[in-house]
């Protein structure tokens, strides 16, 4: 995984001029757009277009001190105005275009090499397990991505659930765990600048099919889930289980994630430093 990832650098690198397409990105990498740049904004601590945008920004600045164009530069790096250009290139080194051709200011972002870096010795529980065809049955909404912190929009959900609701789902409850599953899926596409929103769903895992009016259901298929257990502070512990799961589990693996929905749930029956949770990853194969 990680020779696929620097050869990725490698290509960007040699088309800092060009269109990136999520299709070059998918044959190089061998995961799908959505997935690869979910795992490297994990990684590397931004999103892949950021990324993109800073090495650009970082070549501008070389061929503007050699001096070239502010014009020809914001054409070349494909912004559609000079203006753009300026005001992109001022964010990012604090000074205009027109100032470090003057004054030779140089400000550098060095291009992402990726490598194995073992620390602390800590592994990751988790489980690799079949499950057949199953329902989620509950109540969703579209609610706000965000990646830390209690989500407020998930919570006013949870408020909205009526007796009635609650009492359906547990009639409905036969799969383990018997307690409610948070489950996200149709992400936009800000995901990775942490923007836009995701369906969010509380509901049960039953094997029965939802004859409640008041009530939804979405169907998981037979499919290989790898579960993460995570035991401390809520949500930090959690929220932590996450991101190591796509920064240092997913890339030696063997496994890639899959278009499904993501599922977990939280035992919420202790003192709030040492609550239990499970993350389940939808996985296949790498072929």
């Amino acid at each position: 995984m990680l020779q696929e990832f620097n050869q990725l650098m490698d290509y960007i690198e040699s088309h800092l001029t060009e269109d990136i397409s999520g299709e070059d990105i998918s044959k190089i990498v061998g995961l799908s757009d959505y997935h690869f740049k979910r795992m490297f904004s994990y990684m590397a601590g931004m999103s892949l277009n950021e990324y993109i945008k800073n090495r650009r920004l970082s070549v501008a600045n070389v061929e503007l001190i050699n001096g070239a164009k502010v014009t020809d530069i914001a054409y070349k790096f494909g912004y559609q105005s000079i203006e753009g250009f300026s005001r992109a290139f001022r964010e990012w080194s604090g000074f205009l275009p027109s100032e470090v051709t003057k004054n030779k200011i140089q400000k550098s972002f060095p291009k992402f090499t990726f490598y194995i870096d073992i620390r602390g010795g800590i592994s990751m529980e988790f489980k690799i397990e079949k499950k057949e065809k199953f329902n989620i049955v509950g109540v969703s909404k579209r609610v706000p991505i965000q990646f830390e912190g209690v989500n407020n929009a998930i919570l006013e959900l949870a408020q909205t659930i009526t007796d009635q609701q609650r009492n359906e789902m547990h009639q409905l409850a036969d799969l383990y765990p018997h307690q409610v599953l948070n489950v996200s899926y149709d992400f936009d596409d800000g995901y990775l600048e942490e923007k836009g929103y995701l369906t969010h769903m509380i509901g049960f895992a039953t094997t029965q099919d939802n004859p409640f009016d008041d009530l939804e259901q979405i169907t998981i298929e037979e499919n290989l889930w790898a579960i993460f257990p995570n035991q401390g502070p809520f949500p930090s512990t959690f929220q932590e289980t996450h991101t190591k799961i796509y920064s240092e589990w997913l890339p030696s693996s063997g496994y890639e994630v899959l278009d499904i929905p993501s599922i977990s749930f939280t035992k919420f029956n202790g003192p709030s430093d040492n609550v239990y949770s499970e993350i389940w990853m939808p996985v296949k194969k790498k072929s």
